[in-house]
């Protein structure tokens, strides 16, 4: 019994420690948002819908919840974003070409379609986020506009 006390007595010790190292977190502005909502020609509905369920794993913004400030979990949920940001930063919108956004945008379509997106993970705790099939269908249909019209858009040479 006694080493049962001692081994709970290290974990909590080191428990208690491990608060003391967070990685970093993804703070950026909001308003590195508004370039890809204004060049992708987002309506209200859809803008409100990437909001709620796009961007804290999406952009250089996110809104952290209670259990973040817990390690081991700040660092499950750091490396979620960055992985979601290596994938799709809505940040660097403005940054990409325009055969690049088309990419984006297709995926994006693809994703919300087989509702891979949003994670099964992320509604866990953010039910907000889920999406009725006429959100999937607004931004669907948002999303292939702009492939549309990135399509029709002179490509250099």
């Amino acid at each position: 019994m006694k080493i049962i006390k001692k081994v709970i007595l290290l974990l909590l010790f080191v428990f208690i420690i491990a608060q003391f190292f967070r990685p970093e977190k993804n703070e950026g502005d909001l308003t590195s948002v508004e370039p890809f909502l204004l060049n992708t020609l987002a309506t209200e509905e859809v803008s409100v819908i990437l909001k709620e369920s796009c961007f804290d794993c999406h952009s250089n913004y996110t809104r952290y919840p209670w259990y973040n400030n817990i390690t081991p979990l700040n660092y499950w949920l750091a490396e979620h974003v960055n992985d979601g940001k290596k994938h799709f930063n809505i940040s660097l919108w403005s940054d990409h070409s325009v055969k690049k956004k088309d990419h984006k945008l297709e995926e994006l379509i693809e994703m919300v379609e087989t509702k891979e997106m949003p994670l099964d993970s992320y509604l866990w705790t953010h039910s907000e986020a889920s999406l009725t099939d006429e959100q999937r269908i607004s931004v669907v249909n948002w999303a292939k506009q702009m492939r549309i019209i990135y399509g029709l858009a002179p490509r250099p040479q």
